[in-house]
């Protein structure tokens, strides 16, 4: 028996990365995913799923894609019970003052008002269902500071915020949130290849635990903030970073 049969996830930047390793290990432990991305690769995803799961091209800063997105859950499969907010960009390592203005725009776009705008239209459907998990990807810079990350920082520790606030919102509705504080993933942006079929390379990075994480480590994580094995956690920040936050 699977950690979510039963269960409807949709999964925001499904199509590589972090989000890619969820919707697969999502569908492994019984879930019918919504596999949404903006890349196209999202199509890649859902087909190697098979047929507990459908794709949906969404950019998660436009209001119109975030419902359809959560309609396309409830429409094919019934109801929504789990949202994982994960889809994010990165931000130049740049001084605050240098960071051009169409890059904080989109920076914000994205990596906050994308997670508000998917926990803003979520819940109803999580209410009409008794109740869920909404999960978001935040980061370790979120939690702490680093050079040259300001602006990729503020975005990240408002997705902290939103989600602590969120959660006193709606505990009283079984609506459990929380977020994950990725640290230093092999993902895309490490330079992995979307399908991340690569392992994980063995070199050592300034972390306690002197290696990159994996998305699957991502993955399972989220898994866990899914399931009812998480059932009386909610409004927790999750660091899942080798150590980076703890140092």
């Amino acid at each position: 028996m699977g950690k979510l049969d039963g269960k409807v996830a949709v999964i925001t930047g499904a199509g590589s990365g972090m989000g890619r390793a969820s919707a697969l290990l999502f569908a492994e432990e019984g879930a019918k995913v919504v596999c949404a991305d903006v890349s196209g690769q999202e199509e890649a995803t859902a087909k190697e799923i098979g047929p507990n799961a459908i794709a949906v091209h969404a950019d998660v800063s436009r209001a119109e894609d975030v419902q359809n997105m959560i309609s396309a859950a409830v429409t094919t499969f019934g109801r929504l019970d789990v949202l994982f907010n994960n889809a994010g960009l990165s931000g130049p390592h740049v001084l605050l003052e240098d960071t051009d203005d169409d890059v904080l725009e989109r920076l914000y776009s994205v990596n906050l008002r994308g997670v508000l705008l998917g926990m803003k239209y979520a819940i109803p459907a999580l209410r009409a269902s008794g109740g869920g998990s909404i999960i978001s990807t935040a980061s370790a810079m979120g939690l702490v500071g680093r050079g040259e990350q300001a602006a990729y920082g503020a975005t990240k520790g408002g997705v902290v915020a939103l989600t602590k606030n969120a959660a006193v919102d709606h505990g009283h509705e079984n609506i459990r949130i929380n977020c994950i504080c990725p640290g230093m993933i092999y993902t895309g942006m490490a330079g992995a290849p979307a399908d991340n079929m690569d392992a994980v390379p063995d070199r050592q990075i300034p972390v306690p635990m002197r290696r990159y994480g994996s998305p699957r480590e991502i993955a399972t994580a989220a898994l866990f903030l899914a399931c009812d094995d998480s059932s009386y956690i909610t409004g927790v920040a999750l660091p899942v970073d080798g150590g980076y936050v703890a140092e």
